[in-house]
């Protein structure tokens, strides 16, 4: 016999629930996409708190915690607030209406509510009622279009955006889970005003005055006319204000590694003998400029017939003969690296045998410092156009980054606005990658100072300290996707960057001598090698009559 480890478990109401929900998705609500989801558990581990309200609990996700429940009263307050202004009707008249579309509310949620139809409708009612007294503050700034905020709220909402408070339930407002769809409010207000289009002037006016208080990017000068019924909910209407709209179709990209292909491509580039004649030409140019004393012996042997037949020969071959095998590596990277990348193809038009998209590799995510960019010679300039506009000038050697400003909502903002992309991806993950792109370019407070005194940043947090935390507190985000206009900046820096001989040298230094006990060795049995051939040479002829030393006796 097996026990239920869930003994409250109701399987009559479970059934009863079932059917009354198979029932009402016949209706046209069924096809309405599901746009509010929970937040990923990869994400949530990083930090909850960015991602689980602190103050006030929106939506059914997050109803009744004890330690949120103080904030209940405020929401009745509104609630009573907006019965006033119905006059003859009552609240539960509203209640009655939201009910009509409890099927639509439902379809927008991704976790399956167990609430009956009667409390998710009070509770949309009264959430609603909240938001809409909280948000009125952003539409005093366009007139008179709503009365000004209750005295029980006025130490919790602040015009300035100063309080501690009135920060705390914006946080909470854009967060992921404490979304309620964004029909809700206008039916709310549909219900209060004498029209629809009133209804929709009333948020419009909300929504433009909440996206310049929250956008990080200074690009709110230019909003567009706000379409309501096109955006979800707040952060749905946040994400389209900062995500500029890509012309090309989206790309989901699939995680599939292709060894053997990849392998094959970097034998066949190296076993062209090319690479050996460039590492000759390149020896050439540096031994031409010098003529004297030992020098005429070394060019003598690089150019005798032994030589010659060596580079002959594929540096496939070469790298395998013994005393070349150590430098194989070494000498791919410094001479040929560059030119491996220019052999790979373009906009990743290479065909394969699967035609699947791979998604980025570690390579293309990765990029300097700004501190390793700006010794490189790159320069920083700061843009207004949001993150569409971030683009590297190979010319000029600019790196263009758009203006974000940082205060204590930017973190939730940006965490809460990956966590949506992620979950309702139906493009490229362009806020998720941009955040990477930050925190590969930022690794300690001097980053951050840099980007501070170029005016990329503008620092409203405590300290430079602060905003390099933020960045590379920002977690890896689940799935990558091809972001054509951001892949194309890392790309041109990292070529410009990895092209300069300044940056290959010390490169080669770290990897091959310092970091090489076989290599330095080798070096110093070369040298040995070298300074015995010469004794010896000299044992038998006059070297200072060869290289033409004057001696004194």
């Amino acid at each position: 016999m097996t026990s239920n480890p869930n003994t409250s478990f109701d399987e009559i109401k479970w059934v009863i629930q079932i059917r009354r929900t198979l029932d009402e998705e016949l209706e046209d609500y069924s096809e309405v996409p599901v746009c509010i989801f929970n937040v990923p558990k990869t994400l949530m581990a990083t930090k909850s708190d960015s991602y689980v309200p602190q103050e006030v609990a929106l939506g059914p996700y997050h109803p009744w915690r004890p330690e949120l429940y103080e904030m209940e009263r405020y929401k009745l307050a509104a609630a009573r607030r907006i019965q006033k202004h119905l006059q003859s009707l009552k609240f539960h008249s509203l209640v009655d209406q939201l009910s009509k579309h409890e099927a639509r509310i439902r379809a927008c949620y991704h976790k399956f509510l167990e609430f009956n139809g009667e409390t998710l409708s009070w509770m949309m009612a009264i959430d609603a009622s909240f938001m809409l007294e909280f948000l009125q503050v952003y539409a005093v700034k366009e007139g008179p279009v709503l009365t000004r905020v209750s005295s029980r709220m006025s130490h919790i909402v602040d015009y300035a955006g100063t309080k501690s408070a009135h920060n705390a339930i914006l946080r909470d407002m854009v967060m992921l889970e404490n979304q309620i769809p964004l029909f809700v409010l206008r039916k709310v207000l549909e219900f209060q005003s004498s029209s629809l289009d009133q209804a929709d002037y009333k948020l419009c006016s909300m929504l433009a005055g909440f996206g310049e208080d929250l956008c990080p990017f200074g690009m709110t000068e230019d909003l567009p006319e706000i379409e309501v019924a096109e955006h979800a909910h707040l952060l749905d209407f946040l994400y389209h204000l900062i995500v500029p709209r890509l012309k090309e179709p989206s790309k989901l990209m699939e995680v599939m590694e292709n060894e053997n292909e990849s392998s094959e491509n970097e034998e066949g580039s190296l076993g062209d003998s090319s690479y050996v004649h460039q590492l000759f030409e390149e020896m050439c140019k540096i031994l031409s400029k010098l003529n004297h004393g030992p020098v005429r012996i070394i060019k003598n042997i690089i150019f005798s017939k032994p030589v010659k037949l060596i580079v002959k020969l594929p540096w496939k071959i070469v790298s395998n003969l013994p005393g070349f095998a150590i430098l194989k590596y070494p000498v791919e990277y410094l001479f040929f690296s560059q030119n491996k990348d220019e052999n790979k193809p373009e906009n990743g038009n290479s065909i394969s045998k699967s035609n699947i998209i791979k998604p980025p590799l570690i390579e293309e995510i990765t990029i300097p410092s700004v501190s390793e960019l700006s010794n490189s010679g790159v320069l920083f300039s700061p843009t207004n156009g949001g993150i569409s506009s971030i683009a590297f000038d190979a010319k000029t050697v600019t790196l263009y980054l758009p203006t974000v400003s940082l205060d204590v909502n930017t973190e939730v903002i940006l965490r809460n606005l990956v966590a949506y992309e992620s979950s309702n991806a139906s493009g490229p993950l362009i806020v998720t990658r941009y955040t990477e792109l930050m925190n590969g370019i930022i690794d300690t407070k001097e980053d951050a100072k840099f980007l501070r005194e170029r005016g990329i940043i503008l620092n409203r947090l405590k300290s430079d300290e602060e905003v390099a935390d933020l960045w590379n507190g920002m977690s890896k985000s689940i799935s990558l996707t091809k972001v054509p206009f951001l892949d194309k900046a890392i790309e041109d820096v990292n070529k410009y960057h990895s092209g300069r001989w300044k940056i290959k040298a010390g490169k080669f230094m770290k990897r091959y001598v310092f970091s090489s006990w076989q290599f330095l060795t080798f070096l110093a049995a070369i040298l040995i090698l070298l300074l015995m051939t010469l004794q010896a040479f000299c044992s038998v002829y006059s070297c200072p009559r060869i290289f033409k030393v004057t001696t004194h006796q």
